[in-house]
C-alpha cells in the first residue's frame, strides 16, 4: 500500500482538493473542506479479496451474548454511570466546561484503575499511561500531590507523558503495555501526515480514530478528555462522538461543590443514569446520599421555593426549585433560567396566564435549581409553576410538601413515570405531603406521606399554597381525596 496522502475532502459531495478553499468547486457548499488522510492502494490486486477471505454470515441465535467484562474504577458514582465499570478495549470521551474538574476526575480514575491492577484485576497491563497535551509532567505531579495520589500504588503505577503527538502516545503505549490510557485532551493532539493545526476537524477526527484502533486491537481502554463550546456541546466534529463507545459529561456549578456525571452515549450500558459527585479539597468524592444533595436551605418556608420529585435513571432525586418574580422596571422583561429548559418555562408562563389567572408577562423571571442541578424531564413542570406563583403572590408553599407532574397546554396534570419510587424517596427524607396528578395516584401511600391528587394546575396551586392566614388553599376547586390521611 502506498503512503497515505493529505487531501481536503468536501463533507457534502466527497470531492477532494490539494489545498483548502472556502467553497467547494464541485457542489458549491461553503466551509465543508476537511483535511483527511487518503489511503491509495498500490494496485487493483490489493483491493481484491476472494470469497473464502470474507467472514460468513452468522445466525442471530448463534451470536455470543456473553456480557462484556467490566473493570471497576473504584469510584462508585462513576461505575454507576458506566454500567458497572470500564470495558477493556473501549474508547470513552469525557467532556465538560473549563474548571469543572475533568482532569481531576480522570486522574482519580487512573488511580482507581492502578489500585485495581495492583489487586490483580484483569486488564492488559499493570500500569496506567496518562498523556497530557495541556500540562507538563511537573504540573501533573503537583495536581496528584494535592489529591494525595503522588505516592503509594498510584504514584508507582501511573506513568506520565507530556506530548501532543498521537503517534508518540501510541508508541509509548505499545512499549509500556498499560492497563489503561488517558489522553488530556483530544483537541491538543496532532496526527502525522496532516498539516492542519491541533483542534481542527481533521486532526481531532484522525487522532481519535487512531487511538480507537489501538484500543480495539490491544484490548486497552482509552479515555479521551474533550473541550466544550459556548453552547455546552462537545467541541470538534460530530463524528468524534460516533467514533467513541461512551460519551460522559461532567456538569454543575463550577463555583459550587456538586457535580453531575451523565452518559449521553454508552454502547455497554444505559444512558439515563446519573452520578453525583462533590468537589472537596481532596478531589471529587461520591455523595453518600444523593437524594437530599439538592435540597438547599431555602426549603424552610420562603416564598418562591418548591420541591420537585425527579428521577434520573433508576435513582430518585428531590431537587429544590427556586423562582423570583419581580416587576420589570423598563423594556422587555428578563427571563433568566438555569437548570431547566427555558422553552418549558415560557410555556408554563403562558399556561399560568391563560388557565390560572396569574399574568407574569410584565415581570422579570428568574428560575434556578439548587446545587447547579440540570433536569430535562417534563415532570418538573409542576414544581416550576408553583415556585413562580409562590413568588408572584408572595405566598409560601405548605411545609413538608413535594410535587411532581407534567403540565399540558390545557393546564392539566399528566402522569410521571416511576411515581411510587419518587414517593418512597420523599417519605424517607421526611416529607409529609405530595401533590401528584390525580390519574397517577398510587393505591397505597408510603408511611408518613399523604398523597393528594390534582387534575389541573389551578387545583394544585389551591392545594399547596399557603394564604396569609396560614391555612391551605383558597382556590375554588374542591380538594381531592387524600391517601394515607385519616378518614380517606
Amino acid at each position: 500500500m502506498a503512503r497515505p496522502e493529505s487531501r481536503y475532502v468536501c463533507q457534502a459531495c466527497a470531492a477532494s482538493f490539494l489545498r483548502w478553499e472556502g467553497q467547494c468547486r464541485s457542489c458549491g457548499a461553503w466551509n465543508t473542506l476537511v483535511e483527511t488522510l487518503v489511503q491509495r492502494p498500490a494496485g487493483s490486486r490489493g483491493r481484491e479479496r476472494t470469497v473464502g477471505d470474507r467472514p460468513p454470515p452468522v445466525s442471530l441465535a448463534g451470536v455470543d451474548t456473553a456480557p462484556e467484562p467490566r473493570v471497576p474504577v473504584g469510584i462508585e458514582e462513576v461505575d454507576r454511570v458506566l454500567g458497572g465499570g470500564i470495558v477493556p478495549g473501549s474508547l470513552l470521551l469525557l467532556g465538560g466546561e473549563p474548571g469543572i474538574g475533568k482532569s481531576t476526575l480522570v486522574l482519580e480514575i487512573a488511580a482507581g484503575v492502578a489500585r485495581g491492577l495492583a489487586d490483580g484485576r484483569e486488564l492488559a497491563g499493570g500500569r496506567v499511561l496518562y498523556a497530557s497535551g495541556e500540562e507538563s509532567a511537573a504540573q501533573l505531579r503537583l495536581r496528584a500531590a494535592r489529591l494525595g495520589l503522588d505516592s503509594g500504588v498510584p504514584g508507582d503505577r501511573i506513568a506520565l507523558l507530556a506530548t501532543t503527538e498521537v503517534g508518540h502516545i501510541i508508541a509509548a503505549a505499545q512499549a509500556e503495555a498499560p492497563g489503561m490510557v488517558i489522553v488530556d485532551s483530544i483537541q491538543t493532539m496532532t496526527a502525522e501526515g496532516l498539516e492542519g493545526p491541533a483542534g481542527s476537524v481533521g486532526q481531532v477526527r484522525e487522532a481519535a480514530s487512531r487511538l480507537g484502533a489501538y484500543a480495539k486491537s490491544e484490548g486497552v481502554p482509552v479515555v479521551l478528555v474533550g473541550h466544550v463550546t459556548k453552547d455546552g456541546s462537545l467541541a470538534g466534529p460530530k463524528t468524534l462522538e460516533h467514533l467513541v463507545d461512551a460519551v460522559l459529561t461532567l456538569d454543575g456549578d463550577r463555583f459550587g461543590a456538586l457535580r453531575l456525571l451523565r452518559a449521553s452515549k454508552n454502547r455497554f450500558g444505559a444512558t439515563d443514569e446519573v452520578g453525583v459527585l462533590e468537589m472537596t479539597a481532596a478531589g471529587l468524592r461520591s455523595v453518600p446520599d444523593p437524594g437530599r444533595a439538592f435540597l438547599g436551605e431555602g426549603s424552610s418556608g420562603a416564598p418562591g421555593v418548591a420541591i420537585a420529585a425527579t428521577i434520573e435513571g433508576s435513582r430518585p432525586l428531590l431537587i429544590e426549585v427556586q423562582a423570583l418574580v419581580a416587576p420589570s422596571g423598563y423594556g422587555t422583561p428578563r427571563r433568566t433560567v438555569a437548570g431547566v429548559d427555558s422553552n418549558r418555562v415560557a410555556l408554563l408562563v403562558a399556561v399560568l396566564a391563560r388557565r390560572c389567572g396569574a399574568d407574569l408577562s410584565g415581570h422579570d423571571l428568574y428560575v434556578s435549581l439548587a446545587g447547579g442541578a440540570v433536569v430535562d424531564e417534563p415532570a418538573i413542570d409542576l414544581a416550576v409553576a408553583i415556585a413562580l406563583v409562590s413568588s408572584f403572590r408572595d405566598r409560601s408553599v405548605r411545609p413538608g410538601s413535594v410535587v411532581c407532574g407534567e403540565v399540558s397546554l390545557l393546564g392539566e396534570l399528566r402522569p410521571a413515570r416511576a411515581l411510587e419510587r419518587r414517593l418512597r424517596e420523599a417519605a424517607r427524607l421526611g416529607f409529609r405531603q405530595a401533590v401528584v396528578p390525580f390519574s397517577d395516584r398510587p393505591a397505597t401511600a408510603p408511611d408518613g406521606l399523604e398523597v393528594v391528587g390534582a387534575r389541573t394546575l389551578r387545583e394544585a396551586l389551591s392545594l399547596i399554597l399557603l394564604p396569609s392566614d396560614g391555612t391551605v388553599g383558597d382556590g375554588t376547586s374542591a380538594r381531592e381525596p387524600v391517601l394515607g390521611s385519616p378518614g380517606s
